[in-house]
């Protein structure tokens, strides 16, 4: 009897009903698991994870729920030989799972190091804050706060670890829940991922739930702080897309579709040079890795026309040797496509491809498969196209072989690349391999409005390119037109996805103690102990220090040249000064900063440990001989850190807003320092 995927919904694990659809072991043929979700309320899922998940994960902040996805990645580290032995069965070779297990789990890490760019808080405060009245006493900043939805992350078959885990360690850390549906095909894999995410308990309740049977009908049940993402076909995702409640809920919807990407072929390279090794090897593994069911995987390979043989030569030489086979052999370096069904669907879009032009690597019948019955087995053979006129037999620029399949097209000129790259209408990313950064800059400009990526690949960075098909995590993953429009991942940008930006308005004051970040001309308080004698946990923002004042001289001018080595002529030579801004010898900014340094600092020890950097500096006003200076040393923002050992000094980052101003009042410099500051509990 085969082993029926488990649901998991509404905190159970949950068995279709019925027996559902039945999934094949890639290799062999053989049938392993069902998959049913029939009997799943859909509705009632969505309304659990908004009601219980997304409250308790709003009540974390950012850096909580970061240290959350740190925890669950070492855990799923841990278990990644386990998950490999399932991977095998989908057709992966050890690279293939190693590219989606370990780069999914190196999503979770990447985005759990994020929590840094965000404050210790359960919202964000993006942006400058805008003046709107005359006198200051009216202004305006962007808030951002968790949608209070549920993210549904409806994934393609290619990548079931890898899909999962880079979706769902953005809402997560974003503090919204989400609902995973993976591709049925390969979902045996996902549900054994997502069960030892479960195991864990790093997670609150509700934060995620897993569909593995069909999920026809959800999107009945979105509601306007949802948001949908979706990896796979441009005709599946323009469906989902015009659904009526994505419309009329005006959910926010994330296309990242497979695409028609390229690899151009720089005209300053020949054969025998780094460059266009380099090129041979980047196609060809583009090809063969996942038998080529990357959504990156290059399609298009665009080349000087003078060198179509020496790439057709080059890539079929390196292409014989490629072992296809089980994956479980270690001679094997590719393995088949993910599923029979999958295979006829590639075989079908090849044929479709042959009429308008000509296979010349690889032959779809006659092959050899190593360890497996290439019939049972979903097995297709590197197969590679020539195109020879590709500006009017254009099914190259339109239909997708979503196989181990690309076609060469030739170019003339520059221009002509530029053309034939954005005949695709749109693609997730593009590589350019050239050691001529000038022919680079201009592809890169000519082609960019159609790429969502694009990777230049010469032998400066290859020994360290993690290569064209792979996004990072820190980088928007999506692109126009065909690829879906839409935006993966993208490190910060990829949180504020998942939350609401509101504008603000009100008083500095207010403002100030909403956000827990000080706003210029909000209220300022004194105390009687000197800021640096307080710890951490005792500061508040918008306590302020008014030190003393300090008479500038020529003398200082003079001394802190002789300190600092900096003898600029407007500092040190009053009669060069004609045509300048000013009117006799002036401060040097560092100066004044320094001197202002001194005015505020408390030189005992005490919990402040350190200077930990500036930020914002700026000279507003000249400071000449006579002048008079003090400064206003305000408690800005504060974050706490996290201890990295148990023997780790308890510390937080104080943000002080230093505001130096003369006799008149008026500001002459305005910086933001950082000072690392002792918590309590050291002491």
């Amino acid at each position: 009897m085969l082993t029926q995927l488990k649901n998991y919904a509404e905190g159970h694990w949950v068995n279709g009903k019925q027996e559902g659809e039945i999934l094949h072991n890639a290799i062999t043929g053989d049938a392993i698991y069902t998959a049913s979700s029939d009997g799943l309320d859909f509705g009632a899922m969505m309304h659990y994870a908004r009601k219980v998940g997304g409250p308790a994960l709003r009540k974390l902040t950012f850096h909580e729920r970061g240290r959350m996805l740190k925890a669950l990645a070492l855990y799923l580290l841990g278990k990644k030989e386990y998950f490999y032995a399932i991977s095998a069965l989908t057709g992966a070779t050890r690279a293939d799972s190693w590219v989606d297990i370990e780069g999914g789990i190196g999503n979770l890490f990447a985005n759990a190091s994020l929590r840094r760019q965000f404050p210790d808080e359960r919202f964000y405060v993006e942006g400058d804050t805008a003046k709107l009245s005359k006198n200051n006493t009216f202004i305006g900043t962007h808030i951002m706060v968790p949608r209070e939805g549920v993210a549904i992350h409806i994934n393609a078959f290619n990548f079931p670890v890898w899909g999962m885990l880079e979706k769902i360690a953005v809402n997560l850390l974003a503090g919204v829940p989400a609902i995973v549906k993976p591709a049925t095909l390969t979902s045996y894999l996902t549900e054994a991922v997502f069960e030892e995410i479960i195991k864990s308990g790093l997670l609150p309740a509700g934060s995620l739930q897993l569909i593995c049977g069909s999920a026809r009908g959800i999107l009945d049940h979105i509601e306007t702080q949802d948001v949908v993402t979706f990896t796979g076909s441009a005709s599946t995702g323009r469906m989902l897309k015009s659904h009526p409640r994505i419309l009329s809920e005006s959910v926010p919807f994330n296309m990242e579709a497979d695409s028609l990407n390229c690899c151009i072929l720089g005209n300053d390279v020949y054969p025998g040079s780094v460059e266009f090794d380099l090129f041979i090897k980047e196609v060809v593994r583009e090809v063969t890795t996942k038998a080529g069911q990357k959504c990156t995987a290059i399609r298009r390979i665009i080349v000087p026309a003078d060198r179509v043989e020496d790439v057709q030569i080059a890539l079929g030489k390196r292409l014989k040797t490629t072992i296809i086979g089980d994956p479980s052999i270690k001679e094997v370096r590719m393995g088949p496509l993910a599923g029979i069904t999958q295979r006829n669907e590639v075989r079908e879009k090849v044929q479709q491809l042959a009429k308008s032009q000509q296979i010349v690597i690889g032959d779809m019948e006659h092959f050899e498969v190593l360890g497996a019955d290439k019939e049972k087995g979903a097995f297709l053979p590197p197969l590679i196209f020539l195109n020879t006129d590709p500006f009017n037999k254009t099914d190259c620029h339109s239909i997708e072989a979503f196989g181990p399949v690309s076609t060469i097209i030739p170019y003339n000129t520059i221009d002509d690349a530029i053309e034939l790259s954005k005949m695709g209408k749109g693609s997730l990313v593009s590589s350019v391999v050239t050691g001529d950064d000038a022919i680079a800059k201009e592809l890169v400009l000519g082609t960019a409005s159609m790429h969502g990526r694009i990777l230049v690949l010469n032998a400066e960075c290859a020994k360290e390119s993690t290569g064209h098909g792979s996004p990072l995590p820190l980088l928007v993953h999506g692109g126009p037109g065909r690829a879906g429009g839409g935006e993966e991942m993208g490190g910060k940008r990829g949180v504020l996805h998942y939350l609401q930006r509101t504008a603000l308005q009100g008083s500095p004051t207010t403002i100030s103690r909403i956000t827990n970040v000080y706003q210029p001309g909000g209220r300022q308080h004194e105390t009687d102990v000197h800021p640096f004698k307080k710890h951490f946990e005792d500061l508040e923002v918008g306590e302020t220090l008014i030190t003393a004042k300090h008479t500038v001289t020529e003398a200082d001018i003079t001394n802190f040249a002789n300190v600092s080595g900096d003898n600029f002529y407007a500092h040190m030579d009053a009669t060069s000064l004609e045509g300048t801004i000013f009117t006799g010898r002036v401060a040097h900014g560092y100066f004044v900063l320094s001197k202002a340094a001194g005015l505020f600092v408390d030189a005992k020890k005490g919990p402040v440990l350190l200077n930990y950097g500036i930020d914002e500096a700026r000279f507003t006003k000249p400071v000449y001989p006579g002048m008079t200076i003090g400064v206003k040393l305000t408690v800005k923002e504060k974050a706490a850190q996290e201890k990295k050992t148990p023997e780790d000094i308890a510390k937080g980052i104080v943000k002080w807003l230093v505001d130096v101003y003369d006799e008149t009042g008026e500001t002459v410099a305005v910086a933001t320092i950082l000072t690392m500051v002792k918590k309590r509990d050291q002491e």
